[in-house]
């Protein structure tokens, strides 16, 4: 059947490359109906929910028709005209909105202007099955490579990954992944806690706390390493009370969850006098609630966040983060992309340290008016 259940890779993925498989080995001719959604959910039983979802990626992409009240048919192969320009990137994104990861693509796709290739942008909407969906459309229209940034917070490469590289496909993850082997550019996140953290202790303050990502997520335990060892380096131990944990994982999630955070740290009656968190839009949303609660940022208490998104700067006490290196990484992802095309040697991880722009969040009480001023 060409069907797997034990595979994660979803059903109706599954479906769709076995009914191309059919396609392309001519077991299904132009014209021939393929079966009705009934027998289709019989004969790879599954459920018509399922088979649905797999006719309409079908149908989308020009591989069946369908006849309105008569079935789905396969339809006429596709010309090579139908297919894009060799001279194309493809660029997943989870969210097109995403204040981070925008930064990389319109580098990118500088970049890449530069260089006489274009840059195709597609949206998974945060739904792996999508964003699957979205590799496997890119590679049957003729992308010279792909850029991932894949925002799920699962570290090791799925399937649809791990085939890519299988296969020698030039693509490039700009999301943190741990696989050893798998392409990656991205930043040193553990160097960008501790650097965070030594600005704190350097400032004079005397109990930092960190708002660390929801738990599983491992950039944010990294983040959290380069925590510990500032404190550690610095003779002080992690205080347990002190950490605090996001509720929620997910982008679309950090600035309500930093919110949701900075309004129990302020209930607290014995807190820290300086917080390092996740990331902007945590610290962002942990900014609000203290402001919003009359504390004096950083009088009554100190932030410092990560990413150096565009918000960071105009927030409403401006922001000192962790700046990720995203014009580098944006133009190196191309860089690997057009190498690998080209059979060039291109390095597998590229790790680069972020710096730390110093903003009036975290100045230390004696410094606050050299700070703003």
């Amino acid at each position: 059947m060409g069907i797997d259940f034990e595979k994660a890779t979803p059903l109706y993925i599954q479906i769709i490359e076995d009914i191309k498989r059919k396609v392309q080995s001519g077991q299904l001719q132009v014209g021939d109906q393929v079966g009705s959604q009934s027998e289709l959910a019989n004969q790879y039983g599954v459920s018509l929910i399922t088979i649905k979802k797999a006719l309409a990626e079908l149908i989308k992409d020009g591989v069946l028709y369908s006849r309105v009240g008569k079935g789905t048919y396969v339809a006429k192969h596709k010309s090579e005209g139908h297919k894009v320009k060799s001279k194309t990137i493809g660029l997943v994104l989870q969210d097109l909105k995403s204040p981070f990861f925008s930064l990389i693509a319109q580098e990118a796709e500088n970049i890449a202007f530069n260089k006489g290739y274009s840059i195709l942008f597609t949206n998974s909407s945060g739904q792996l099955s999508k964003e699957e969906s979205q590799i496997m459309h890119f590679r049957e229209m003729g992308v010279s490579g792909l850029i991932i940034a894949s925002m799920t917070h699962e570290y090791s490469a799925n399937e649809t990954i791990r085939k890519l590289h299988n296969e020698d496909f030039p693509y490039v993850m700009v999301s943190y992944i741990h696989d050893p082997d798998i392409y990656f550019v991205g930043t040193d996140h553990e160097y960008g806690g501790y650097i965070a953290t030594k600005h704190l202790i350097e400032e004079g303050f005397n109990r930092i706390g960190c708002v660390n990502g929801e738990e599983g997520n491992l950039v944010g335990e990294l983040r959290y390493r380069g925590y510990v060892r500032a404190l550690e380096e610095a003779g002080r131990k992690v205080n347990p009370n002190d950490v605090f944990r996001l509720p929620r994982g997910g982008e679309w999630y950090d600035f309500t969850s930093g919110y949701e955070v900075g309004k129990h740290f302020c209930q607290l009656s014995d807190r820290p006098d300086a917080v390092f968190t996740y990331n902007d839009l945590t610290a962002l949303g942990f900014q609000r609630a203290v402001l919003e609660m009359g504390f004096k940022i950083p009088g009554d208490i100190a932030i410092v966040g990560f990413d150096d998104i565009d918000r960071a700067s105009y927030a409403r006490v401006p922001l000192t983060t962790v700046k990720q290196p995203t014009k580098e990484i944006g133009r190196l992802a191309v860089d690997i992309i057009l190498k690998r095309k080209n059979n060039e040697y291109a390095p597998v991880k590229t790790i680069l340290r972020p710096e730390l722009v110093i903003r009036a969040s975290s100045a230390s009480i004696e410094n606050t008016v050299r700070e703003i001023s």
